[in-house]
Order: C-alpha cells, then sequence, then structure tokens
C-alpha cells in the first residue's frame, strides 16, 4: 500500500487541507490519506491550541465525505511533545515494511526539514512531498545538500491548487464575527459555531 500521510494542528482543517491532500493522493497514486490531528507540536509552543477533542472532531466532519481519507488520534494519544520521527515510526509498525508512507507538506516546511528531530533517519525511512503554488519559486538546494541521494529518492515536489486559505485568517474572521462560509466545510463551519470556538 500506499498512504499519504497529512499532519497539522487542524486549528481549524480548512477546504485548502482538503484540496491538497485530494490533488497529491491522485498524483501518487496514494491508496488513503490519514489525516493525523497533532498534540504539541514543539514549534508551536507557547502559542494557544484550541484543545484536541475539538480539533479532532472538525477533522473528522471535513473528512467524512471522502472514501479515501481516514483521520488517525494517534498524536492525540502519546504524552509529551509530538515528534513526526514518532508518527512515522509508529505508523511503520502498524502497516508493515510493505507500506510506503508520504508525508505531506508545504514547500516552506520542506526548507526547513533539516531542523525536525532526527531529520535524515525520518527522510531515509519516509517519502516527503512538497506541495507548492503554481508561480511559486522556492529555494530547495540547502535541503537537497542536506540530504543528499536520499533528496532524490525519497523528496517530492509537487504543484497543487492554490487556494490561499489559512487557519489564522479563519479564527480571526470568527473572532471578528465574519463569514468563513467556503473556507471551511459546511459542517466544520457549524461546529465552529454551534461551539463557540475563537471567539
Amino acid at each position: 500500500m500506499k498512504i499519504g500521510i497529512m499532519g497539522g494542528t487542524f486549528d481549524p482543517i480548512h477546504l485548502g487541507h482538503l484540496a491538497t491532500a485530494e490533488s497529491v493522493r491522485e498524483l501518487f497514486a496514494l491508496d488513503e490519506i490519514l489525516f493525523i490531528p497533532a498534540a504539541r507540536p514543539p514549534h508551536k509552543l507557547g502559542r494557544h491550541v484550541t484543545d484536541e477533542h475539538h480539533r479532532l472532531a472538525m477533522t473528522i466532519l471535513a473528512t467524512r465525505s471522502n472514501k479515501f481519507f481516514r483521520v488517525s488520534d494517534m498524536e492525540l494519544k502519546r504524552t509529551g511533545l509530538s515528534y513526526t520521527l514518532d508518527t512515522m515510526n509508529e505508523l511503520h509498525a502498524q502497516f508493515g515494511t510493505t507500506t510506503e508512507l508520504f508525508f505531506i507538506l508545504g514547500a516552506d516546511s520542506l526548507v526547513d526539514l533539516s531542523k525536525w528531530h532526527e531529520a535524515k533517519t525520518l527522510v531515509a525511512r519516509s517519502h516527503f512531498i512538497a506541495t507548492t503554488r503554481p508561480g511559486v519559486d522556492v529555494d530547495f538546494s540547502a535541503t537537497e545538500k542536506f540530504f543528499g541521494s536520499a533528496a532524490s529518492e525519497h523528496i517530492h515536489r509537487v504543484t497543487t491548487p492554490a487556494i490561499e486559505i489559512s487557519s489564522t485568517e479563519i479564527r480571526q474572521r470568527v473572532k471578528l464575527g465574519r463569514s468563513i462560509k467556503y473556507l471551511v466545510p459546511e459542517a466544520v463551519e457549524e461546529y465552529i459555531l454551534r461551539e463557540g470556538l475563537y471567539l
């Protein structure tokens, strides 16, 4: 099997996440995309993150209409900081060595991949798909130099539909009483309003 991994705080998950995941699934002929809400991302320490049960619920609501999308709460069950290496090791143990894992991330995150916890081990064991928007040129030369031959074998760059939506923008719009319709799935919009999130 070939499984795509879409991680993130999903605070909240939005249509940009979903469109990117579906585009990558099709381009790489992945059997499924596994969405994994992050518990305590090391790079977001000090910033308020919405309670995990809300973020998990919104992710489930957002993905339920796509038969190729699944949601895992594995990182939410783990104690301590949430490192991608721990998640990928757990997934390798769960699915076995014949399953290929493809971690999906934005091009801006790929530039910083060398700074991730045990980055070289991560790239050696899994594939990474960096998504860029049309017309956006990102310099990956330092990343490719750091990872050497593993970069050409396990790091892939693709252009996905340009959907300019951010979770930060959505939270700000809710706080200001502005509409978030067509930025998030309808079920997620209803959940945010019903639970009084981001006010």
